[in-house]
């Protein structure tokens, strides 16, 4: 059976749809390192992000592809599944004017160090437009293949980018597609049904779209002024103006497009996730923080969280900086928070909190001689002061009090509530509770 592309993007889906809850990269999220299974390019590829738009849908203020999520624009997060990937050599970022200086000031605050930042124009095409064109003339050192995306579907994994990238330099263009979710029905003037579409001829075209240079820069050459202001399809544009028939490519669930309000609270929602999968605790050598630890890996594993056991962050343990956006600090007997301020100072210096706010978690276990609850709060002036310092640079501290106890049953509940308490904290990421000394 023939199939034909049906130009939704997303938006002819229901207004009041659940939004695709999808799937946060793993190696974006800091899970265990993967390998992407389709390869890397050995060609040069560039991205353009139209980032122009007002967002009126959502029905904020600020542009959705400004709004924060966890600290961080969304289009912060775009750029970066783009510049993870080897191959991408360049990543233009296509705004209006009035939000140059907030894009510009995105750039430099989270770091990223493949993008520049161009002016758009009136329109989405006329936006692309300045996006390539920024990429260079004919006979510059443009990329082979340019691909482009929208600013706000940042959950596009490197597998799927392979795809459309060589299927992109082997056909001249290809397009992410999805199944419909709904059939597309045609009305008549005065409102009523006309006819619908078999929907299984019919196809969603999504985005990534990738395009080799040369033809995306010459359909643009070509383009007319009522596909400037009306058009919104490149893959249309390329066949009209250049006779390029695009490779369509089945696309995953993840390429979901921001559009309404409650699509930013799923977003966060899965980078929440993604980021509470795992924990690196940091047990100092000691033999009960160490026994403490053990505990409390059982504990979490049922409760679909993993942790690696450290007794510092030295030598090889330095991994753990890399890739794990969560840490437990064990002390034992010690009522300060040495130990704390010092993985803070370690984790500020690594830089990590850039990206992702990280999780820092005391755990303070007392021993069986401590007689009071007064005597076992550990200094809750200094953790707050810390934690309030801590804050500023994206680190979210928490502390847990844990008390010995010589009955097992009891120690199993404590020891049990204290992997709960943490794997909520470590979920929720609640700015709220910066600060808070638990007890467990």
């Amino acid at each position: 059976m023939e199939l034909s592309s049906v130009t939704a993007q997303g938006d002819t889906c229901d207004p009041h749809r659940p939004a695709d809850p999808g799937v946060f990269p793993a190696h974006e999220a800091g899970m265990r390192d993967r390998k992407p299974a389709g390869g890397s390019v050995d060609f040069p590829v560039s991205v353009v992000l139209p980032a122009g738009g007002t967002g009126e849908r959502t029905g904020l203020q600020t542009p959705k592809q400004f709004c924060t999520i966890l600290g961080r624009p969304l289009i912060s997060y775009t750029v970066q599944a783009f510049e993870r990937v080897s191959w991408v050599q360049s990543v233009v970022v296509v705004v209006a004017k009035e939000s140059r200086d907030l894009m510009t000031d995105i750039v430099q605050r989270f770091q990223h160090r493949k993008v520049q930042v161009v002016l758009g124009g009136s329109t989405r095409h006329r936006s692309i437009r300045n996006g390539v064109l920024a990429l260079g003339e004919p006979g510059d050192r443009q990329p082979k293949v340019v691909i482009i995306h929208d600013a706000v579907r940042p959950f596009v994994e490197e597998d799927f980018l392979y795809k459309i990238a060589m299927a992109a330099k082997d056909q001249g263009a290809a397009g992410a597609i999805r199944p419909l979710v709904s059939t597309v029905i045609a009305t008549t003037t005065e409102g009523y049904l006309d006819h619908s579409l078999e929907r299984a001829k019919y196809r969603a075209s999504e985005m990534p779209q990738g395009f080799t240079y040369d033809v995306i820069y010459q359909a643009y050459q070509r383009c007319s002024e009522s596909d400037f202001e009306f058009g919104t399809e490149c893959l249309h544009l390329v066949l009209q103006h250049c006779g390029t028939n695009a490779k369509l490519v089945e696309g995953p669930p993840t390429l979901w497009k921001v559009t309404y309000k409650r699509d930013l609270a799923a977003a966060e929602s899965i980078i929440k996730e993604s980021l509470s999968r795992s924990a690196c605790v940091i047990t100092g050598g000691s033999a009960q923080a160490s026994t403490l630890a053990e505990a409390l890996q059982k504990a979490t594993a049922a409760l679909d969280m993993e942790l690696d056991l450290v007794p510092d962050l030295l030598g090889d343990n330095a991994r753990c900086l890399l890739k794990e956006w969560n840490f437990i600090q064990i002390s034992v007997d010690r009522p300060c928070v040495s130990e704390a301020e010092a993985l803070v100072t370690t984790l500020e210096a690594a830089n990590r909190a850039l990206l992702h706010p990280l999780v820092v978690i005391w755990v303070h276990l007392c021993g069986l001689d401590v007689p009071s609850v007064g005597r076992r709060m550990a200094e809750p002036a200094a953790i707050m002061e810390l934690a309030s310092a801590a804050k500023r640079r994206n680190i979210l501290l928490y502390g847990i009090q844990l008390h010995q106890s010589e009955d097992g049953d009891r120690w199993q509940r404590s020891v049990q509530r204290a992997a709960e308490m943490a794997s909520t904290l470590i979920r929720d990421r609640s700015p709220a509770l910066v600060g808070q000394i638990l007890q467990s």
